[in-house]
């Protein structure tokens, strides 16, 4: 079951349904669990591979590579350069990248007209349950505890919203 909220954005003073999270993150030794439980692998094997898979995905993205796991996506770094641009092709340089970021596509399956039929990780029979008294603004979804909300856009689409714990804690 996933949980929504009902917001009203205000660029145009409607209300949508935005997606939240509840509860805290769950963590690799859940993770790990259920792995050893659907499978003929170990909870320690289990959490072993999860616990080294970023530090594979690192290695191989650093070598200028995409990763794409069979069931989740790809995964693949981009680059954010300063705000210096130059004028000559031959003047740029690394020097000028400012920061990295992993990027992420869900794996999708296409039919025979090369339409989406599934994307990797949603669920296509979800149930959303409306949380809580579920009416929130943004301007005051800052300061009813929902850390994590997010705003959305313009057509009411939006990232999520954390309500509850901090899953950092």
């Amino acid at each position: 079951m996933a949980f929504f909220k009902r917001v009203q954005k205000k660029i145009n003073n409607l209300w949508y349904p935005q997606s939240i999270t509840v509860g805290k993150a769950v963590t690799t030794d859940q993770i790990a669990d259920q792995l050893a439980t659907i499978s003929t692998v170990t909870r320690g094997d289990t959490y072993a591979v999860i616990k080294n898979l970023g530090t594979v995905l690192a290695n191989y993205m650093a070598q200028g590579r995409t990763v794409k796991i069979d069931g989740i996506g790809t995964f693949y770094y981009t680059a954010s350069s300063t705000k210096r641009g130059v004028q000559k092709v031959e003047d740029v340089s690394a020097s000028q990248i400012a920061s990295v970021r992993v990027r992420y596509i869900p794996e999708v399956r296409r039919n025979s007209n090369r339409q989406v039929t599934t994307r990797s990780m949603v669920d296509s029979n979800i149930f959303w349950e409306e949380w809580g008294d579920g009416i929130h603004d943004e301007t005051n979804d800052s300061n009813n505890g929902n850390a994590g909300s997010s705003a959305g856009t313009e057509d009411g689409s939006s990232d999520g919203g954390v309500i509850d714990d901090n899953p950092l804690e």
